[in-house]
């Protein structure tokens, strides 16, 4: 007996010691300045809110989605977080019971519930309308996202890092961040939440996006067995297969392309004193899309009006920058006397030599040389700085 109330009085006083620690600590953080204090209640409410599941290291990470037919884009967000060190082993838990969701680690694309804090990114709430733009107002896609896309927004940094080796702090991880969104991922938003590219009827079907090849690998309507676990793995391959096809292209081909320009446009003013001719010497590459972004990061005041670049026969090519990325009119054309004329005539006319053609539409042309060129750039920008002969505007 004796034992057991020394026990009894042994918990009762700690009870009170730990009740007393405890006060002491939130009368500390009450008087504490403002910002500390809040400090602590956001913790506390932020605590409050998380998963109330207890792990142990045995415990296997779970990855919960939507059972029966899948869509691209719970596929493809399962998938991005498979790329990821603590979802890489993750099970993938494909269920619409709220008891077996709430045992996730992370769910996607079911749940009625959009909670970051939570690890919750579901999209298909009344009340749910984020974009890309409304998440983070630096970005201007307004396209509303599906699970992929919040997985993406959420992840996509740091999946890409894990894909390219790219250090998260690089600029160029960045870039292909907004590149595969815009070229990859939004489509798939799109399309799961019935967003047309354009209004009117289309004149044509287009059957052969990946959404339609996911949705493919579903149980036809009339197959004895409507097991949809086998065609979502396959799912996640092909998507898998489509992604990493991206990255591999925009890594190795598109972003080397982004570097030639934007040492070309750093060296514009040693090629000519008005900055409006940049130089390829290693050859052409993609460059318009590029010039167009970089002209605003690197804050071009005065538009560059025409690029050069030898072609494969050695030969320079003298080419204008278009007004803008889906147009065909020309900041400064060539010349209006020399379209559509040659070779020994050309340059007759011109006064340059070497000549090879201006193209009828003035938009491109070819000289033997790279000073010739230049110098094709140069007359056309004299000319245009010129006051009409009659005087009008």
């Amino acid at each position: 007996m004796i034992a057991s109330n020394f026990t009894k009085l042994s918990s009762l006083l700690s009870r009170r010691k730990f009740a007393s620690v405890l006060l002491l600590s939130n009368v500390h953080a009450s008087k504490g300045p403002p910002s500390v204090a809040a400090a602590s209640r956001s913790q506390i409410r932020y605590m409050s809110s998380e998963p109330k599941r207890l792990r142990t290291d045995n415990m296997p990470v779970k990855i919960g989605t939507h059972n029966g037919t899948f869509h691209c884009d719970e596929v493809l967000a399962c998938w991005f977080l498979r790329q990821l060190p603590e979802y890489k082993d993750a099970e993938i838990i494909r269920t619409r019971d709220p008891a077996q969701l709430a045992k996730c680690d992370i769910v996607v694309d079911v749940g009625g519930e959009f909670d970051p804090k939570k690890h919750r990114y579901d999209h298909h709430q009344r009340t749910f309308a984020e974009s890309f733009h409304s998440l983070f107002p630096e970005k201007r896609w307004v396209t509303k996202l599906s699970s992929a896309g919040l997985i993406y927004v959420h992840f996509g940094q740091r999946v890409l890092a894990q894909l390219t080796q790219l250090k998260e702090d690089d600029r160029h991880l960045e870039a292909l961040y907004n590149k595969l969104y815009e070229n990859f991922v939004e489509e798939v938003d799109a399309i799961d939440n019935g967003i047309s590219q354009y209004d009117g009827e289309a004149r044509f079907a287009v059957s052969t996006t990946m959404s339609s090849r996911v949705g493919h690998l579903n149980p036809r309507w009339n197959s004895k067995s409507q097991d949809t676990e086998e065609g979502f793995k396959k799912a996640m391959a092909l998507v898998g297969e489509e992604f990493l096809d991206r990255v591999d292209f925009y890594q190795n081909g598109w972003l080397p392309a982004r570097t030639v320009v934007e040492e070309a446009m750093k060296k514009r003013h040693q090629v000519d004193p008005s900055g409006e001719v940049v130089v390829f010497s290693q050859g052409g590459c993609p460059w318009k899309e590029h010039l167009f972004a970089l002209e605003k990061e690197l804050i071009v005041e005065t538009p560059i009006k025409f690029v050069l670049y030898p072609d494969q026969n050695g030969q320079w090519r003298v080419q204008c920058v278009p007004a803008g990325p889906n147009t065909f009119q020309n900041r400064l054309s060539l010349l209006e006397e020399w379209r559509g004329v040659r070779d020994d005539e050309l340059s007759k006319l011109s006064g340059i030599k070497g000549c090879i053609f201006v193209h009828a539409g003035g938009f491109i042309g070819g000289n033997g040389t790279q000073e010739g060129a230049l110098e094709m750039a140069r007359r056309t920008l004299q000319a245009a700085a010129q006051p009409p002969a009659n005087g009008s505007g």
